[in-house]
């Protein structure tokens, strides 16, 4: 008996798999039946989403009594939990329910799961698009394992204003080389396909605009015009799409007097009619209730009836949908049919994850073990981190470290840090597990090498007294290696800044050695562009390794040493000055374009200050040299609709190995309307 309903089990088992295959049509018919045994409460249930106690990203809002919430189906997704193990005693009460719907289990998984990766903007750095999409390959792999389904990644906002915190979840100002890095990092989460059980589903966010917040200050007011909108911002989303983006997360901004979660251009003309996109919307945190002090909604009802018609599916903690859309549908303000259309696409994206198949696929235990201790994984880790280093300046031509350096002093505050290599937006396990520079240059200068560590001061502190230890130290050494920036928590959400230059005392502490006249090297730690220009002017060498992840110690070390000669480019534009932001290359010419210096000669210039940038969008230099020769064109003219292929030859005329990133850079110079130069 047991024999033969293990059988009949087993080929309804590889009926079902066979069918989720065969067809959209089965596919579609399968949510459509279960779509009609749902009560509007069960429907409305699915549009909920809650999340656990692993982090709070804002007010939280959350249920006294989860469990009740899932079992009676008022709950479709939960972020913020994750393990395979509890992910799978959740699942079991979600199977208590009437229908028993699975749920989904989310998670910012934005730059690494157990094994922690550059932060976003330190990968766009690298220029590479297959060490970004291997980066989102293992992040999507370790998630997977331990029970998450979905990541609300990547976020692929264009962004020009170096004081907004969440540049570094990004791939920064420009939108062809964020639209290619959106590309890679969908397929890299997604992998072979969402269900794959080494995979997450993907979400681009934050649809749209949300970079270009007014004075950089997050969660602020988005004006523009429509070309820019579509010819700036607009490209890495649609790039998403068609990398196949399995979902949507609309952005906290208000754009052009609109808030974007109730934004029915964006959500319904753009993103369902323009883009044929047919994937799930989901709000940010609590975004739905915020349509009330925004002032476009008048209460929470109202809120949530005009985010449903806006078009955005899911409610991310800010039980509007759950506590007003029933009402609204049967006064007949909201159409149930309406409702339909986003439940039928919180149902298909559960069972595309195979999740009506299994609900338990990704709770496997072993897997979890497996996957989370591969050390394939901290290997990768290094490599990317390697290709994300940015060597800024190299004028003294310290780096990389002579051998013969035998007395290296090692000074600054972020020197013997190792939560701060992590960065913004990661994962918490054990700080002990990061490397940091200190122990990742113990390890790798040559036998006989002494280190002469001195903190100098804090990250953000005024303390001077440490200066005296840190002049010493220099003073008894060949060269010094200075670790200064920010601390983890200074960037990211809700983390902007209106004085981006080293925090505290730092550019004094920097000041006292450089006295000593030994040679230095800064070492750049930090989660945005920064203004470091009195640095810049004196110190001969500095590396912008910005977060580097759970193996920045080694990674460092390697490049300071020439084990791994650097080949990043910046992705975003570091300034002078605050006062010259927003500065990107893409700017137009204006009628009076800049002259060569700054005097006053009604030319569009400052009369304090150069126009140009301290470090330019692209910038980044080697330990080799590199010579461009017989630049060609296919063409002389190219029509709107032509194509024209560009080619040089690229010789390696330095003494060392090395990697270059070919930039080419395009101008209509007259048109219909003015393009930038």
């Amino acid at each position: 008996m047991k024999k033969t309903l293990l059988l009949m089990m087993s080929l309804s088992l590889a009926l079902f798999v066979s069918c989720r295959h065969d067809s959209e049509t089965m596919a579609d018919r399968f949510v459509e039946d279960l779509l009609q045994k749902m009560t509007l409460e069960e429907k409305i249930g699915q549009l909920n989403q809650l999340s656990g106690d692993y982090r709070q990203t804002g007010p939280n809002r959350v249920s006294a009594d989860k469990i009740a919430e899932i079992e009676k189906g008022a709950l479709g997704s939960v972020l913020n939990v994750f393990g395979a193990e509890t992910t799978r005693k959740l699942q079991e009460h979600a199977l208590k329910s009437r229908l028993g719907i699975p749920l989904v289990f989310a998670q910012d998984v934005i730059h690494g799961f157990r094994t922690t990766f550059p932060i976003p903007l330190a990968e766009a750095a690298s220029w590479d698009l297959e060490v970004i999409e291997r980066s989102a390959r293992i992040a999507g792999e370790e998630a997977a394992a331990a029970g998450i389904h979905w990541t609300f990644a990547p976020m692929v906002d264009v962004t020009r204003d170096p004081r907004w915190g969440r540049v570094m979840e990004g791939a920064g100002e420009d939108p062809y080389l964020g639209s290619q890095i959106a590309r890679a990092r969908v397929r890299g989460f997604q992998g072979a396909g969402v269900g794959a059980v080494d995979a997450v589903a993907a979400c681009a966010k934050h649809f749209a605009a949300y970079g270009a917040a007014q004075a950089g200050r997050d969660y602020h007011t988005t004006d523009m015009s429509e070309r820019t909108l579509r010819e700036i911002y607009f490209p890495p989303f649609q790039a998403a799409v068609d990398a196949g983006a399995a979902t949507f997360m609309s952005a906290f901004n208000e754009l052009n007097g609109v808030p974007a979660t109730g934004n029915r251009f964006l959500l319904r003309t753009v993103l369902r009619d323009e883009w044929n996109y047919g994937g799930v919307v989901v709000s940010d945190w609590g975004a739905i209730r915020e349509l009330v002090p925004h002032g476009y909604a008048a209460d929470d009802r109202d809120a949530a009836f005009k985010a449903i018609l806006a078009g955005c599916d899911i409610d991310m903690e800010s039980n509007c949908y759950n506590r007003f859309l029933a009402e609204l549908v049967r006064q007949g303000e909201v159409p149930e049919a309406l409702v339909d259309e986003a439940v039928r696409r919180v149902l298909r994206l559960k069972y595309d994850l195979g999740l009506f198949e299994d609900p338990f696929r990704f709770c496997d235990t072993v897997r979890e073990q497996t996957v989370l201790a591969d050390a394939s994984h901290r290997l990768a880790a290094r490599e990317v981190a390697e290709r994300s280093v940015v060597l800024l300046d190299n004028k003294s031509g310290v780096l990389p470290l002579d051998a013969g350096a035998r007395r290296i002093a090692l000074i600054g505050p972020l020197a013997k840090s190792e939560r701060d290599m992590k960065g913004a937006w990661s994962i918490q396990w054990d700080d002990r597990e990061l490397v940091s520079l200190y122990e990742g240059l113990t390890e790798r200068v040559p036998v006989g090498t002494e280190i002469r560590y001195a903190r100098g001061c804090g990250i953000d502190s005024s303390d001077r007294s440490g200066f005296a230890e840190a002049v010493a130290a220099a003073r008894a050494s060949d060269v010094v290696v200075m670790a200064v920036g920010e601390a983890f928590d200074m960037s990211g959400e809700a983390r902007s800044r209106t004085d981006i230059g080293l925090p505290g005392v730092q550019e004094e502490l920097i000041k006292a050695v450089w006295a000593t006249g030994k040679p230095i090297v800064v070492v750049l730690m930090c989660g945005r562009p920064m203004t470091i220009e009195w640095t810049a002017e004196h110190v001969g060498a500095i590396l912008c390794t910005w977060w580097l992840g759970s193996e920045a110690g080694n990674a460092i070390a390697r490049v300071l040493y020439g084990d791994y000669n650097p080949s990043g480019k910046l992705p975003m534009t570091f300034p002078r000055s605050v006062g010259q932001i927003p500065l990107y290359y893409s700017l137009k010419n204006t009628g009076r374009p800049a002259p060569d210096d700054h005097a006053i000669s009604y030319g569009s210039a400052y009369i304090d200050s150069p126009n140009a940038p301290r470090y330019a969008f692209g910038h980044g230099l080697s330990y080799t040299t590199f010579d461009y020769s017989e630049l060609q064109l296919s063409t002389d003219r190219m029509s709107v609709d032509g194509r024209m292929v560009v080619s040089c030859t690229v010789t390696n005329s330095g003494s060392r190995d090395g990697e270059e990133v070919v930039q080419l850079y395009v101008r209509d110079l007259v048109g219909s309307v003015t393009r930038p130069v």
